[in-house]
């Protein structure tokens, strides 16, 4: 069986760019940067696994084993707001490191893979209600 073809033409190493200059504007972010801190000890590491990640999902690397919904619920302090504000911010690395079309379309993949997100946590948050509890 041939090895699927990337999703788009990107490098790893642009990859792994996009990842630490997104992860440095993440520790500046006066809203995202303070709930980051409280779970990221290692930033490399984690920079790392989610370099991971994307080049999984883009490239089909099969170099991620990790399970974001689950680090996402288990997190406690991920509100569903946080979602549009973190993709804005990979929005604007996206376009400010690579060429449009790469940018387009890791876009594209982010905001499908933020929706998922969002609603796995929102999902697991709801009271019977269907509104979200707050902890």
């Amino acid at each position: 069986m041939a090895p699927l073809p990337p999703k788009f033409d990107i490098t790893p190493e642009e990859i792994n760019r996009v990842v630490a200059v997104f992860y440095e504007a993440i520790r500046h972010h006066p809203g995202l940067g303070p709930v980051f801190a409280r779970h990221v000890d290692d930033w490399p590491s984690h920079e790392d696994k989610v370099a991971g990640f994307w080049r999984n999902a883009i490239l089909h690397e099969r170099s991620y084993d990790g399970n974001p919904m689950q680090a996402h619920r288990e997190a406690g302090d991920v509100r569903p707001g946080m979602f549009s504000v973190w993709l804005a911010l990979f929005d604007h690395v996206l376009q400010r490191e690579l060429r449009p079309a790469q940018a387009a379309a890791w876009s594209e993949l982010a905001h499908r893979i933020g929706r998922s997100l969002r609603a796995g946590v929102v999902e697991k948050m709801a009271g019977p209600d269907g509104v979200p509890r707050l902890r």
